[in-house]
């Protein structure tokens, strides 16, 4: 089993990995813990082994709980709670460090300002901001010392605590040396008053914390609005009254009533009514969809105009929007190598900066410094070397890029999918399903001698009533439009790979290709076969029809292409892609649909079991290969592709093996999700270049006495949120662009 816990009380990147290493010490399970969602992954879990894995979180020192939902409100108020009480101490901190930072300087540099007890003035403004205002920092700290370990708070709680304490230890010894708060020894006269110190470090670390929690709150707030979509109470028909119940006891097989502005609590199919429904809040489709009865309808889309009564298909869990919710949720925990990487490497990073901070104070020392210059050297080094950059930086930018995808109809199901959409070079695109419609229609029908058109239809309709082939289907819906009533068939046979034959007011019908006419006798006159001929060079299908062994009329069948597809295939191009048509359709009418879309390569007549072949031997010639399908026929050739993206509808999104699933009817969509996947991958390196640049570059600055202890803090806490900044930038683009 897989179960997933909210984790609270971590406060960086490493107190992650200890949550991490403790449930991977419980017996039989391998658990991922991701400080942006603070939630851990535990596969493997079963129900009786859950207390365990519970406690092993809880003696680490933090606390857990089995994540019941995308509703579980655990987390969302947890997270509330501490940015409410880290804004409380923020604004107390700031309104008692700026007159103290005003103070200390005033009175440093005007001696004749002085008076009795100044000092300890100051230390009655510090106290409040150096313990209540930074008691999240010691708390955190006391907490994993109990433990045997540390974390970032520890570095912060440790340099506030030696600030405060060196100040009031140099004020009772009164001395006259120090390292205030410029560069350099105290000013003549002062006391070394490390207080500004203290409390500017707590106020931006503080700052930072508050303003990266909210960053990271907003992350995932795309997530929330999404499952927020569905509406808690539903409109049902029962014995002929609307009645409203929660939509928690909705079922399916419901008769729904959506009336005009309100949203569909459940996927279902119309069954009286005429809307437009706008379905953008869960597709990304900007036009509102004219539907009748018969339609589908997506949980979360909204009915504009109309009164709809809609059956309920799928409720709960099982809807669309639901399913959406938890692919995104998922890959929005997911962790990529290069984060686990940085994960090792933040465990131990602490603990050597610690050690650092002290090896640097005392090479100062023993180099001849003032022991209070060397304790402001050690004190920049223990603050400015922030792990908590590296741990925000790839899953901030995933769960900004996933949570932006899913509001645009795209479902990016990892960090996988991500790094293989940077090196794609080749998109395969299935014909039938993905650039049609995968819905034929009678494009034109030709009749033969005295026979007229609406009788060729209405025969070939009758025979094809009883088939479910797209054919049929077609054939059927071209005689609805011109006859009223269809007449009845007997004796209803099928030809297989052939066509079908049945009896129709007493005459012989067959409905068929080429071949079944020859082998079954009816006349083939050259006019026929060139019109077959013309037909087929069209790119269309032509279908047969006899009537008492002789050739009535050909119909001209077409799968249609989708409105989108050209608009999404130069958008395709745009990305500098090679774009490849693989279809099992005849030459002829792969070239058609290539020439009328632009596309540059084409394989036609390769049977399903060949795609991945075909996908194969590109990625051997060197290419890095996107393929694209319907998700249903396609799935060895999604698999066997370097990305696999999928077009989706309806409850099976969540069954698709694809990297990224699109469940809007718009091709330009694949673009956006490759154009959306590059630019979070490039948001994740563009992070980690800054958190890696920032602590190589930070630690030997503030080694070589360059940097302010103040300073530091306010660099330290700038890095986190530049970062989360940074992914944040994704979710706020007005849509994706495909240059």
């Amino acid at each position: 089993m897989t179960v997933e816990l909210d984790i609270g009380g971590m406060t960086c990147a490493a107190c992650a990995g200890r949550v991490e290493r403790a449930l991977n010490r419980v017996e039989g399970v391998s658990a991922t813990v991701n400080y942006a969602t603070e939630r851990a992954t535990v596969v493997g879990l079963d129900p009786e082994h859950t207390p365990e894995a519970l406690a092993a979180v809880s003696k680490a020192g933090y606390e857990a709980r089995v994540r019941t939902g995308p509703d579980d409100t655990w987390t969302r108020r947890a997270q509330e709670n501490r940015i409410v009480s880290l804004r409380r101490r923020l604004i107390t901190s700031t309104l008692l460090t700026i007159p103290l930072m005003d103070l200390t300087l005033m009175l440093a540099l005007v001696p004749g300002l002085r008076f009795p007890g100044w000092e300890w003035l100051c230390v009655l403004l510090a106290v409040p901001v150096v313990t209540w205002a930074a008691w999240p920092f010691h708390r955190a700290t006391l907490r994993n010392l109990r433990h045997g370990s540390v974390s970032m708070d520890t570095l912060v709680s440790l340099g506030i605590v030696a600030s405060f304490g060196w100040a009031v230890a140099t004020i009772i010894m009164g001395s006259e040396s120090g390292y205030w708060i410029g560069f350099g020894p105290t000013p003549a006269g002062a006391n070394a008053i490390y207080l500004d110190v203290a409390g500017g470090m707590t106020t931006f670390q503080l700052a930072g914390r508050y303003f990266e929690t909210r960053a990271r709150r907003r992350a995932g707030d795309v997530l929330d609005a999404l499952a927020a979509l569905a509406p808690t109470t539903a409109r049902v028909l029962r014995d002929g009254r609307e009645v409203e119940i929660p939509v928690e006891e909705l079922r399916a097989g419901d008769l729904v009533v959506v009336l005009p502005g309100e949203t569909a609590p459940a996927d279902g199919e119309i069954r009286e009514g005429y809307a437009a429904v706008d379905t953008s809040a869960v597709t990304g489709e900007p036009v509102p969809r004219a539907l009748g009865p018969g339609d589908a309808v997506v949980g979360g889309s909204i009915s504009t105009d109309g009164r709809l009564v809609v059956e309920a298909t799928a409720v709960g869990a099982h809807t669309q929007l639901a399913q959406m919710a938890a692919i995104a949720e998922r890959a929005q925990a997911s962790k990529a190598g290069v984060q686990r990487l940085v994960d090792r490497v933040v465990t131990w990073f602490v603990p050597a900066v610690i050690v650092a901070a002290v090896l640097v104070m005392a090479g100062w020392m023993l180099g001849g410094a003032d022991p209070a210059h060397a304790f402001g050297v050690g004190i920049a080094v223990l603050i400015i070397a922030c792990p908590c950059a590296l741990g925000l930086a790839t899953p901030t930018a995933l769960m900004v890029g996933v949570g932006r995808g899913a509001r645009l109809g795209i479902l990016i199901k990892g960090q996988d999918a991500l790094e293989a959409s940077g090196g794609v070079d080749t998109v395969v695109l299935d014909k039938t399903g993905t650039l049609t419609t995968g819905r034929m229609s009678v494009e034109r029908s030709i009749v033969v001698g005295a026979f007229a058109e609406h009788r060729v239809l209405a025969a070939a309709a009758a025979v094809e009533s009883g088939s479910t082939h797209p054919i049929a289907e077609a054939v059927r819906a071209a005689a609805s439009e011109l006859v009223a009533d269809l007449p009845q068939a007997d004796d209803f046979r099928t030809l297989p790979g052939l066509g079908a034959a049945a009896r129709v007011e007493g005459d012989e019908v067959m409905v068929g290709n080429l071949r079944a006419m020859a082998e079954h006798g009816a006349e083939l006159s050259d006019e026929i076969r060139a019109t077959v001929d013309e037909i087929a060079a069209d790119g269309a299908t032509p279908v047969l029809v006899a009537v008492g062994g002789e050739v009535a009329g050909v119909l001209a069948v077409r799968d249609s292409v989708r409105p989108s597809a050209r608009r999404g295939v130069e958008a395709l191009r745009s990305l500098g892609l090679r774009t490849v048509l693989l279809t099992g359709d005849d030459p002829r009418a792969a070239r058609r649909v290539a020439a009328e879309l632009g596309i540059d390569e084409i394989h036609a007549e390769v049977l399903p079991a060949e795609k991945a072949d075909v996908v194969q031997a590109l990625k051997d010639s060197g290419r890095t290969v996107a393929m694209v399908g319907d998700g249903i026929n396609d799935a060895a050739a999604l698999a066997s592709a370097d990305l696999g993206i999928a077009l989706v509808s309806g409850t099976e999104v969540a069954m698709r093996s694809a990297d990224i699933i699109i469940v809007r009817d718009d091709l330009i969509a694949v673009a956006q999700a490759i154009e959306l996947s590059r630019r979070t991958l490039r948001t994740i390196r563009g992070n980690l270049i800054w958190a890696f640049g920032y602590n190589v570059a930070a630690i030997p600055i503030a080694a070589a006495g360059l940097l302010n202890p103040l300073i530091a803090a306010a660099a330290m806490s700038l890095s986190s949120v530049l970062v989360v900044w940074n992914s944040l930038r994704l979710g706020r683009a007005s849509g994706i662009p495909t240059r």
